[in-house]
């Protein structure tokens, strides 16, 4: 490209030369008045003195097209970087602490329709039922600025049921594992023989259970967590739900770079709950806390490099990578998708170790987290997972379509502008010796759960997003190339207006060409 340039700048020159040397009328000179019999050398000077008048307009243009092609993206570059900081004057920072768009949660449970055969060893056959849909709200709290470049936040979400949205309601009843009973058990298989068997008449419960789908959700009271808790302190902690410790919550302190200083740390996690690192996995990359918080990524994406974020729900930090270029109502994005490595074990993926214990491919282990109950995420239905997981269970059907994730952003901000995430929980299931419950259940990894989060910016929010990103730059990069043409045009008018141009005043109004737009750019350009 730059050779390109330099050829064509090299052309233009020996133009401009040759046209100095031999040169031919001058612009305009059909509308001067010209001597009836005018001298050769009279016509030389008047000719030579027009082109060395035009010569300096065009390289005056072509000053002031440099300066647009060097100072406008550099000031565009800048001022988004001012925009995006985590900082009370910045355009971003109203919209990251009260998102003005709406998440949506949609929630799918694997209904059990065979629960007393799973038991006897059979194959389990589930449904899936829903989707609940809830209005997911979200508000940064607790915002505080430290003096290191770094500000601390929390993030509520609340969460309201959604009738005319969902498939039935949240008093439907589905069958699911007994997952306080299940767990109990899994945690009893590593304690001494004799708790083993003060807890095995505890553990007369049904491996199954019927409860409603906002229990299911919410949590409920179980007589057994409590009965549980007396032989395993600490096991269970309050109401039992898969999403009990979600709504109405946050999901712990976040410290993060403001980029106030720094512009190339925006948004990057420093600490979580007061730690830079956590101990739920097994090596010091699973236990990082780095990426972003998910919010909002720094500005100037681009397809090189993936974007990271650190998840409390999956207790580790997650990646996505680029898939392609593409538009959301005309204005760019960039797809990112989760990697096929996201749930694959340490077998297939050396990075992963960190959470073992290992099962197939395809299944992330999350019971450190997870108050030790052997949960497991993964994508719905176990896409991109082993086949032997999918298989092991009658009634799933993983597809790309339904039960893959992704996230277009925004490149020069960094600025989500629509995504949907989907992601499954389910219970790993085997015999446990001493346990009449479990002794024949054949190892599965079991779904009880997947859910969708979605969402975009749409509408108003939208409409501004695009004016002030796309098109106001846009704008005025075309205004300025017509004010820059517009001043050479009266230039040349002035100049065969006069019969013969004056050198100095030719140089004098090139040079204002090019300075004038700074100015101009710095004042208009703002995002």
């Amino acid at each position: 490209m730059q050779g390109s340039q330099k050829s064509h700048s090299g052309v233009l020159t020996s133009e401009l030369l040759k046209m100095w040397q031999e040169p031919p009328l001058p612009l305009g000179a059909q509308f001067q008045e010209r001597p009836v019999f005018p001298g050769r050398a009279d016509l030389g000077g008047r000719a030579r003195a027009g082109w060395e008048g035009a010569a300096l307009a065009v390289l005056g243009l072509l000053g002031a097209v440099t300066t647009v092609a060097v100072e406008v993206p550099f000031r565009i570059k800048q001022q988004v970087l001012q925009k995006v900081r985590i900082h009370p004057s910045s355009l971003t920072f109203n919209v990251w602490k009260d998102l003005p768009v709406p998440f949506y949660l949609s929630v799918y449970f694997f209904d059990v329709l065979n629960p007393s055969a799973v038991p006897r060893g059979l194959k389990p056959q589930v449904r899936e039922r829903g989707p609940s849909v809830y209005r997911e709200s979200r508000h940064q709290s607790s915002i505080t600025f430290h003096g290191d470049d770094t500000g601390s936040f929390r993030e509520h979400r609340s969460f309201e049921f959604q009738p005319d949205q969902s498939s039935g309601s949240e008093s439907d009843h589905v069958c699911m594992p007994h997952i306080p009973v299940l767990s109990a058990a899994t945690r009893v298989e590593k304690e001494p023989m004799a708790r083993t068997l003060r807890m095995t008449s505890a553990l007369r419960q049904q491996a199954s259970v019927n409860r409603t789908v906002g229990e299911a959700m919410w949590g409920y009271d179980d007589p057994f967590t409590s009965l549980v808790n007396k032989h395993l302190p600490g096991a269970f902690k309050g109401k039992f739900g898969l999403l009990a410790e979600l709504n109405n919550s946050s999901s712990g302190l976040f410290t993060v770079f403001t980029g106030v200083k720094d512009f190339s740390r925006v948004h990057l996690v420093d600490q979580w709950n007061g730690v830079s690192k956590v101990d739920h996995g097994h090596s010091g990359q699973c236990n990082t806390i780095n990426g972003t918080s998910g919010q909002m990524w720094a500005p100037f994406v681009t397809p090189e490099a993936p974007l990271e974020s650190y998840s409390p729900e999956a207790c580790r930090p997650v990646k996505r990578i680029y898939q392609e270029a593409g538009a959301y109502e005309g204005i760019p994005t960039f797809r990112f998708k989760a990697p096929d490595t996201s749930f694959a074990n340490g077998s297939v993926y050396p990075p992963n170790e960190g959470v073992c214990p290992c099962l197939p491919s395809g299944v992330q282990n999350i019971s450190t987290c997870r108050f030790s109950a052997p949960l497991c995420l993964s994508h719905p239905h176990f896409y991109k997972a082993d086949p032997s997981l999918a298989e092991a269970v009658l009634g799933l059907h993983p597809s790309e379509k339904e039960h893959s994730l992704f996230l277009d952003i925004h490149p020069v901000t960094g600025i989500p502008r629509k995504w949907s995430v989907k992601l499954q929980i389910s219970l790993y299931m085997k015999a446990v010796e001493g346990i009449g419950q479990t002794r024949k259940i054949a190892p599965v990894v079991l779904p009880l759960v997947w859910f969708e989060e979605r969402g975009a910016v749409e509408g108003e929010p939208l409409q501004a997003f695009h004016m002030q990103t796309e098109l106001l730059p846009k704008v005025l990069d075309a205004l300025f190339m017509l004010l820059a043409r517009g001043g050479l045009l009266s230039q040349e008018r002035s100049c065969d207006k006069k019969g013969s141009p004056d050198k100095e005043a030719m140089q004098a109004y090139s040079e204002s060409l090019m300075k004038a737009p700074k100015g101009t750019v710095l004042q208009e350009a703002r995002l």
